[in-house]
């Protein structure tokens, strides 16, 4: 599962780049508000795979619930997943 975390990490990312770089700016300059219905759709999906992943790997790996919601909350910051991910083998401090 901490495999598919990181990998579900880097697509979530991936998506929102897409979404800003790609999708919007189709919306806004060329008339196509449909990217964003459906990239838009891909990357919620892709988020919330996130935030479930996240609370099955801190389960796997005993996290403290305050690095499951440092997780949370850094996925809602776009491209947090990468940074998060040069921390998630980090020890904890007791």
């Amino acid at each position: 599962m901490v495999k598919y975390f990181r990998i579900l990490g880097l697509v979530e990312s991936a998506s929102t780049l897409a979404l800003f770089l790609i999708a919007m700016p189709l919306k806004y300059y060329a008339g196509m508000p449909d990217a964003v219905r459906v990239v838009g759709t891909v990357h919620g999906l892709l988020f919330l795979a996130y935030v479930f992943a996240a609370l099955v790997v801190g389960h796997q790996l005993k996290w403290p619930m305050s690095r499951v919601l440092f997780a949370w909350f850094i996925a809602c910051i776009p491209l947090g997943p990468i940074l998060f991910e040069k921390n998630l083998f980090k020890p904890i401090a007791a």
